[in-house]
């Protein structure tokens, strides 16, 4: 059992913790929660003894192994697959003194240590760290690729897969499925609750903490309360709660104004002294019930178009990609005023190239893309948070909005008043846009594009970092919007109420989906176990034949452009003799075969050059959707 008792720890000046007290059952699963900065991580620091409480106690028992998700760690030049093997220390330490006693010639003790390995399931590991990965979404060329190769999203992948390899008795997941696609947080979901082990959970998406807890914390004003049932049950519980606590308060408050005005009264009057120092003594003595405040701190809405087209966007006959074969082919869709779209799809196979392509950063290879005159976009996706101006505060950027008239859209109280919304108070609208966190920037980015009266959103997994109260808020805001909306995310939940209909990224097309994402989930499960992989293996089978496809292309472009070489060569020997003995009807006809073949061999090297790109984005990862961590 998992206890910790009456803990008091401050961060600088500030308490963090006052009399924290939890306790966890072995074997529970337990989702702990709370806005942001009220002290998660922290509490999982404690638990992993990185810091030590001021007051109180942490207990644990001693034989318990915890594995941990690291949210920070250096980029290590490991393969990825030996990155994820090193989360099983135990069989890393016998393979270790496996080599050692190879090298010493030591049979006897190679024999023990061959039970071990057998003991510590080093037969099976290799296999156990591919299947993690695969379900993670990482195809099998990533598994030799080193770590600090990958974008901050995928290595925060391989070290949940790290972490998931570890054996371990209390497992700490610190928002495991921030850079998830849906595949992967379904499949991740699948793995908890097969876990045997303790679990505690940081997470914000709801519909995961649904699925895999049963049981929540809630730290709020340093301490913490424990609700039974998943986080549908703790919100319920919660409400129920803070209804009464209101009732009471309003209760009190009556009462507290009854005792003043009898004190007001009589104070002057000795026949009711006695009357007025009980009543000021029950006063000091009301242990007083707090007021319920607004839970969250975000007030926000997205400006309305004034004017839209139909339809606002639209593609015709358009093939996809980046210089290579189309990731989408023939691809003809229509965007209309009031459209709420959910763009499902395996993890490659499209999402964010489509999106791309529709926000007017991606131009198709083929056919055409045409916008109606009432067509502005609100495009948001992960590498915008890095293109925020770093050095300028969000305020700055917020006063050089301009409307379509170029005047500015906000005055300087204005606009504070706007951040404030977003969870932008105090100080905060003043700080270098390069000091916010991950979740600030998100936030920042949102309330930038907000303002701009798009005539459609969007979005790309736009609730990577954001808490749960924004979320809330940014569902209730989207449902609010008029114009159109198509959307990217792993988080159902805002699907859920904010999408009327999907399309179905699948084979290389664009798929009207008739169903709702519980039959999306049903169906990725059942081809799962059909399968023994996962619908996004299947974006994986994809690449490995379009691999083989430009590799044969590319042998063939190979010996074309040989051929042209040689072809060329003679054909300039041949010009060289025939110059000089002045034969000007051959000259001039050998001299159209010389330009011929080397314009061929100018579009073979280029298709060459082409095929190579496409190879290379493959063995990066990106060539289906862009780095989509």
């Amino acid at each position: 059992m998992l206890e910790v008792k009456a803990v008091a720890l401050h961060l600088g000046e500030r308490l963090l913790f006052d009399g924290l007290s939890v306790t966890v059952h072995h074997g529970h699963k337990v989702g702990v929660v709370g806005r942001n900065g009220v002290g998660k991580s922290t509490f999982f620091d404690l638990l992993r003894r990185r810091l030590l409480p001021e007051e109180g106690v942490v207990v644990l028992p001693q034989a318990w192994r915890v594995a941990s998700l690291e949210q920070n760690v250096a980029p290590s030049p490991r393969p990825a697959l030996d990155f994820v093997l090193d989360g099983d220390r135990r069989l890393r330490g016998v393979e270790g003194a496996i080599a050692v006693a190879e090298r010493a010639g030591q049979d006897v003790r190679l024999a023990q240590l061959y039970g071990e390995l057998e003991d510590a399931g080093g037969y099976h590991a290799h296999a156990r760290a591919g299947e993690i990965l695969h379900g993670l979404g990482f195809a099998s060329a990533d598994f030799d690729k080193p770590h600090g190769d990958f974008s901050g999203g995928w290595r925060i992948r391989l070290n949940l897969a790290q972490a998931l390899m570890a054996p371990s008795d209390l497992l700490l997941l610190d928002e495991p499925t921030n850079h998830l696609d849906l595949e992967a947080t379904l499949w991740l979901e699948t793995w908890v609750r097969r876990y045997q082990g303790t679990l505690l959970t940081i997470a914000h998406d709801r519909d995961f903490l649904d699925k895999t807890v049963q049981a929540t914390v809630h730290i709020d004003d340093g301490r913490a309360a424990t609700y039974a049932g998943n986080y549908s049950a703790f919100e319920r519980q919660r409400a129920e709660a803070l209804a009464q606590q209101a009732a009471l308060h309003k209760q009190q408050q009556r009462r507290v104004q009854e005792i003043r005005r009898f004190v007001d009264r009589f104070r002057a009057k000795d026949s009711k002294a006695k009357q007025v120092q009980s009543r000021l003594k029950a006063l000091q003595r009301m242990e007083l019930v707090a007021p319920v405040l607004a839970e969250s701190p975000y007030r926000f809405v997205f400006s309305q178009p004034r004017k839209i087209s139909n339809p606002i966007l639209q593609l015709d006959d358009a093939d996809l990609g980046y210089g290579g074969p189309a990731v989408l082919a023939d691809t003809t869709l229509r965007v209309y005023g009031g459209d709420r779209i959910g763009v499902l799809g395996a993890n490659g196979a499209g999402k964010t190239t489509l999106l791309r392509c529709l926000a007017g950063h991606l131009a198709p290879q083929r056919g055409r893309i045409s916008r109606g005159r009432h067509s502005a976009v609100g495009y948001f996706a992960q590498h915008q948070l890095e293109s925020l101006d770093l050095e300028r505060t969000p305020l700055e950027q917020l006063l050089d909005q301009t409307d379509a008239n170029g005047q500015p859209r906000f005055g300087s109280q204005a606009a504070l008043d706007y951040l404030g919304g977003w969870g932008f108070g105090g100080d905060d609208a003043n700080r270098p846009a390069g000091t916010l966190s991950g979740g600030e920037k998100a936030r920042l980015v949102l309330a930038l594009l907000a303002c701009a009266e798009p005539a459609v959103l969007v979005l790309d997994e736009p609730t990577n970092h954001l808490d749960l109260e924004m979320r809330e808020a940014l569902a209730f805001a989207l449902q609010q919007y008029r114009g159109a909306l198509l959307l990217v995310s792993h988080d159902r939940h805002l699907l859920r109420r904010c999408v009327d209909f999907f399309w179905l990224l699948a084979d290389g097309r664009v798929h009207p989906f008739q169903g709702d994402l519980e039959s999306y989930a049903l169906a990725w499960a059942r081809d799962t176990r059909r399968t023994g992989e996962a619908p996004s293996r299947r974006g994986r089978r994809r690449d490995a034949r379009t691999r083989r496809q430009l590799e044969a292309r590319r042998r063939r472009l190979e010996a074309e452009v040989d051929r042209h070489a040689r072809a060329t060569s003679a054909l300039e020997e041949r010009l060289g003799a025939v110059a000089a003995e002045g034969a000007t009807d051959d000259l001039a006809r050998l001299a159209r075969e010389h330009k011929e073949t080397q314009a061929a061999a100018q579009r073979a090297e280029r298709e060459w050059l082409d095929i190579e790109d496409a190879l290379d984005r493959l063995d990066r990862g990106t060539a289906a959707a862009g780095a989509n961590p």
